[in-house]
């Protein structure tokens, strides 16, 4: 059975193979290894739309397609499409499906495993919904990988031989990790991991729309979807021109005014001042967990398409006192580090040499009370296994009755960081009889046990009578059931999908709408025969004269947009 890495991204998404040549990416369709992480339906309502043409339609039919929603993942929230609803879990089964699809027209063979990476901040929760989705779309999850720590695999499979400490920041599209690794005769081993859930570099691409929707007396809220996207997609496009470049300039048509907008490196940088100093907290609580201090960090890893902005280069220099390592291309790093794992996984003969460990993200320990004077404090959160701790590993505490002829103890799980239990994520829940007598008679000792595919096993004995009662943390109360799975996996084969094929035609129609709507007088009159001839093309389905009209009125359109767009 061939199993593959996957970078499930909020931007973008990769699928990629380990072979005798190493990891290598895999093209999709249209040959691109990037795949955007957007879901839509067609005109029809009832055709599903992946990737590049799904998200070449987001402007001009936002409320029929879906992109962004990897934050959205554990949250329950449903995302509406035309008349029907998805939850995000569905529609990353459907960019997963997609990329599987993929990999077996790539591969010509069946592909029914994968290993797929997550933030590493991902809570279980989320995780869950994640296996949750591979699972919708036939994949079985060997394992998930924290994107840091797959991103340093990728690192590592190219230099094994060396010893060195290094630090990955890695900022995707919806969120910003940080893990520290030292590597050494072959072994990886993560020091520590830390991050930001909630930070991504399309916080970064929403500061410059928002700012240009503000010099032009916009009040975004009162922006309908069609013109906040167009406005997203402005600023995403400033974003990666200011990369190269001090100064970006274009025209952007909303709500019939044509605007001319301007922006330099420096108003980038200075509306963007807290988003960075948020990526400072991550980066010292992992150098704090780790013992490691920044002058002993020997390579800085950047990853995610986002550490390409200066910004964020000029962070890290500062940091560390050192250029950041460009050896690995920040967009393909994670995927390619997955495909390792997938590897190791399989034993694969290249890898026999190298070995991998991980630490635990988040604390995992449970709700207890605890005495204050003549006070009891309730929710109190006693971490059991600390993050950061390496895994596989077992640790245990004891607790007490805290109440007179108590008969039970309610060993409520949590996982996360805050002082109060309830302010974490819960995980779940073991109810232990224990013998009724004076409050701090009876005792219980409660083992944790946690491995690195996420799975949690807890061990609760009863000290006096040395009865044991157990269960194991897998899926969780908001996962899907089996029978919810397998009914949601025939939803899905019942969908309608676009082929693959005709993403490119789709992708050319949509620039030329858009065009259209951008453009007045003689240049609209032009885009409408350049959008008639092409539609006259596909009517007469010759797969070869479609493929030369699309080359041909490409080229136009390309030159068209970077003259009146940019």
């Amino acid at each position: 059975m061939t199993c593959v890495g996957i970078d499930l991204g909020t931007t973008n998404s990769l699928v990629a193979v380990f072979d005798e040549s190493g990891p290598r990416l895999i093209p999709n369709s249209l040959g691109e290894f990037l795949t955007p992480s957007v879901v839509g339906l067609a005109d029809d309502r009832r055709t599903v739309i992946v990737g590049r043409a799904a998200k070449a339609r987001l402007l001009r039919h936002p409320d029929l397609t879906a992109a962004r929603f990897k934050r959205l993942m554990g949250t329950g929230k449903k995302l509406k499409l035309g008349r029907s609803e998805y939850s995000p879990v569905d529609l990353s089964a459907l960019v997963l499906k997609s990329l599987k699809s993929d990999a077996e027209r790539h591969l010509g063979a069946e592909v029914t495993e994968a290993v797929i990476s997550v933030p590493a901040y991902f809570n279980g929760i989320q995780r869950q919904a994640t296996k949750d989705a591979a699972e919708i779309a036939g994949l079985k999850v060997r394992s998930l990988i924290n994107e840091p720590t797959a991103a340093a695999l990728a690192a590592g499979v190219q230099d094994r031989e060396g010893e060195s400490t290094f630090i990955v920041l890695d900022l995707g599209g919806g969120t910003f990790d940080v893990s520290i690794l030292e590597m050494f005769d072959g072994v990886m081993e993560v020091r520590a991991s830390s991050g930001d859930a909630i930070l991504g570099g399309e916080d970064f691409t929403a500061r410059i729309a928002r700012q240009i929707a503000e010099q032009n007396d916009m009040a975004w809220a009162k922006l309908d979807a069609v013109a906040q996207e167009a406005l997203l997609s402005v600023a995403d496009d400033f974003k990666l021109r200011l990369s190269s470049s001090d100064t970006a300039t274009g025209k952007i048509r909303i709500a019939g005014r044509e605007l001319e907008v301007t922006l330099t490196t420096q108003q980038f940088e200075k509306m963007t001042e807290d988003l960075v100093a948020k990526m400072r907290r991550p980066i010292e609580s992992s150098l704090y967990d780790s013992g490691v201090s920044a002058d002993r960090i020997d390579r800085v890893l950047l990853v995610g398409g986002a550490t390409r902005m200066p910004v964020i280069r000029s962070l890290a220099a500062r940091v560390f006192r050192k250029l950041p390592d460009r050896g690995v291309d920040p967009d393909q790093a994670v995927a390619l580090g997955a495909a390792v794992q997938a590897g190791l996984i399989q034993r694969h003969e290249g890898l026999r040499d190298m070995v991998m460990t991980d630490v635990a993200p988040f604390s995992l320990g449970i709700v207890a009370s605890t005495v204050l004077g003549n006070h009891v404090v309730h929710d109190r959160f006693a971490p059991i296994i600390e993050r950061n701790t390496i895994l596989p590993a077992s640790r245990s505490a004891w607790f007490e009755t805290s109440q007179d002829n108590q008969v039970q103890i309610a060993v409520v799980i949590y996982q996360g960081e805050a002082a109060m239990a309830s302010d974490n994520v819960k995980l779940g829940e073991l109810q232990v009889p224990v013998p009724r007598g004076p409050k701090g008679k009876e005792a219980i000792e409660c083992r944790f046990t946690y491995d690195t595919s996420g799975l949690l096993a807890v061990d609760v004995t009863v000290l006096s009578n040395k009865k044991t009662y157990s269960d194991v943390i897998e899926n969780l109360a908001e996962a899907l059931s089996s029978s919810e799975k397998t009914r949601r996996l025939k939803e899905m084969e019942k969908l309608k999908i676009s082929p693959h094929e005709q993403a490119e035609n789709i992708v050319l129609v949509e620039r030329l709408k858009r065009l259209y709507e951008i453009l007045l007088g003689e240049d609209r009159i032009e885009i409408q025969t350049l959008l008639a001839e092409f539609e006259m093309a596909m009517d007469g389905q010759d797969p070869g004269f479609i493929s030369s009209e699309n080359e041909r009125l490409s080229k136009v359109v390309t030159a068209i947009e970077d003259s009146y767009v940019r």
